[in-house]
């Protein structure tokens, strides 16, 4: 058991990136930073006005996720003090949850002897948030692509280079948008028309970015199976997703459940381009927003 603490800094992720439902996700340089360490009552300290809603006891999914894992090892759920700070705004869909459970695991394995491999605690949050795609990105950085399988057993994933040139802006709209409600817009079922549609460009996207094809993103991205569904529920994403591409944009996503969107561009003329769009679309809507420059993470979870 390790009684000295310790910290571990978790990147921001986002999931999708289009027709890549519940199974692409690529890391940002942006992060959770949690320090843990095993104490005699359990208190969890939150830095930070934007954390301040979050519970500072038992109930805090740092603690529940903590314990969950010391209880997987057949070990009583220890009292810990838990100290966390988050540059990722929540419930944006930037993967704030999956850093939050990337971390506590990361963190609560280091605590109980290092028992459980990176792989085995990846598949642990993967079943813990359902998809394997913004924990994937945290975990490992980079761009990741993965699918859970049906039994039980390691979650299989496959890591993509982020490609040097590429560059993202993101779109935050100013409000919260819960992904339980992002989810129920969606329909039970679909017309195979639609997905095979989602397939073939989810497929393409992979192979795009694998070989630093990005000339196929514009096309690639395009999705039916979530974002359209998701647009009554976001101002702007309709025009967004249709329009950002000529201006600018090589690729335009919603970020996970949203209502963040995110642009991919190359050059600096393009961002100019973009964020006028961008400014342009929101003010219609009279939405107040923030644009985010967004570097790729390419190292995943790191242990200080």
């Amino acid at each position: 058991m390790n009684h000295q603490g310790v910290t571990v800094k978790v990147p921001a992720s986002t999931a999708n990136m289009g027709p890549g439902f519940d199974a692409i996700g690529m890391a940002f340089q942006i992060y959770t930073v949690i320090r843990m360490e095993l104490a005699s009552e359990t208190k969890v300290h939150v830095l930070g006005d934007h954390l301040s809603a979050l519970p500072t006891d038992k109930s805090n999914l740092l603690y529940q996720v903590a314990a969950h894992l010391y209880q997987s090892l057949d070990l009583a759920a220890p009292e810990l003090s838990i100290e966390v700070s988050s540059e990722i705004p929540l419930t944006r869909g930037l993967g704030s949850s999956a850093a939050a459970v990337v971390g506590a695991l990361v963190a609560a394995n280091v605590l109980a002897g290092k028992p459980y491999t990176t792989d085995e605690l990846f598949s642990m949050a993967a079943r813990w948030e359902g998809h394997p795609d913004n924990v994937g990105a945290s975990f490992f950085g980079g761009i990741i692509v993965s699918s859970m399988p049906e039994k039980e057993g390691p979650v299989p994933y496959v890591c993509l280079p982020v490609p040097d040139s590429l560059r993202v802006l993101a779109l935050i709209p100013d409000f919260w948008l819960s992904t339980d409600k992002a989810r129920s817009v969606l329909p039970n079922s679909y017309d195979k028309k639609e997905v095979v549609f989602t397939i073939g460009h989810s497929s393409l996207m992979v192979a795009a970015l694998a070989q630093n094809r990005l000339d196929l993103l514009a096309e690639a991205m395009q999705d039916k199976i979530h974002q359209n569904y998701r647009a009554s529920l976001i101002p702007g994403l309709a025009e967004i997703l249709s329009d950002a591409i000529s201006h600018g944009a090589l690729g335009v996503a919603l970020s996970g459940a949203g209502p963040t969107m995110l642009c991919l561009y190359e050059t600096e003329e393009q961002r100019e381009s973009l964020s006028r769009f961008l400014g342009e679309v929101m003010e219609k809507h009279q939405v107040g927003y923030q644009l985010l420059d967004l570097a790729p993470d390419t190292v995943g979870v790191q242990i200080s």
